[in-house]
């Protein structure tokens, strides 16, 4: 049997380009498909967030807490988001950092909170009514310290004044300050947190920022499934 040279070369060259071809093709594909599931993911994660059985026994707790210390369109759910995402309502949970019960104190704040708000009372973290009291009690104090830096005091939303106080509730309001600062310097609007000061880092750990942000983030976003549920009104970012 002869064998043509220019025949087999042709033959190989065709066979070579419709490999790679194939593979190309498959690579897009592959690529398309974990780009769409990674698109999905996010949508999908918002929405199978559920609201845990234990959250359900503190709910009266929350609401009579919260209207208490913000009064009574006090934004429960934020607060529930809240305490969604320090413990998922668990209340003997205990961080690596050592942050302690549902609205996961740290030692140093809880002996530090009743000294400027003594209606929280003696410091108990694994006491679920002193909790959640102490979580809104500070959210408030933090939320009252949180003012316009522009001349325009209407400039700061109650969007971002409260992002500004979960913010500093989680990370410390001096870092808040100097995020915000910071933002200034660089042409941003201080009084906006979207877009604006939570895009600056004033010197934390890129680790200690992404925590921060997420933090403020998920919050924001829990809620909604707080209003949903009934669990009454937010905060309004819309606009």
């Amino acid at each position: 049997m002869r064998i043509d040279p220019q025949k087999l070369l042709s033959s190989c060259v065709e066979a070579f380009c419709v490999g790679v071809a194939f593979a190309v093709g498959a690579a897009i594909v592959v690529s398309v498909l974990f780009g769409l599931l990674a698109f999905f993911a996010g949508d999908a994660e918002a929405a199978e967030v559920q609201i845990p059985r234990a959250a359900l026994q503190h709910r009266a707790t929350l609401i009579r807490e919260a209207r208490a210390a913000w009064g009574l369109n006090a934004p429960v759910s934020i607060f529930a988001a809240q305490i969604h995402t320090e413990s998922w309502w668990r209340n003997n949970t205990v961080s690596a950092a050592g942050a302690q019960g549902l609205a996961q104190f740290i030692p140093s704040t809880a002996t530090w909170l009743p000294k400027v708000a003594p209606e929280v009372g003696k410091p108990q973290p694994f006491n679920p009514a002193w909790s959640l009291r102490a979580c809104v009690v500070y959210d408030k104090y933090l939320h009252d310290r949180m003012s316009a830096m522009s001349t325009d005091k209407s400039a700061l939303s109650a969007c971002d004044r409260m992002a500004f106080a979960l913010s500093a509730y989680n990370g410390g309001a001096g870092w808040v300050n100097r995020d915000r600062n910071l933002a200034a310097k660089k042409g941003l609007n201080p009084d906006r947190w979207f877009g604006h000061v939570e895009t600056v880092n004033a010197g934390r750990k890129a680790s200690a920022i992404r925590e921060n942000r997420r933090y403020v983030s998920r919050i924001m976003e829990y809620q909604h499934v707080y209003i949903r549920a009934g669990w009454g009104s937010g905060v309004s970012c819309a606009g």
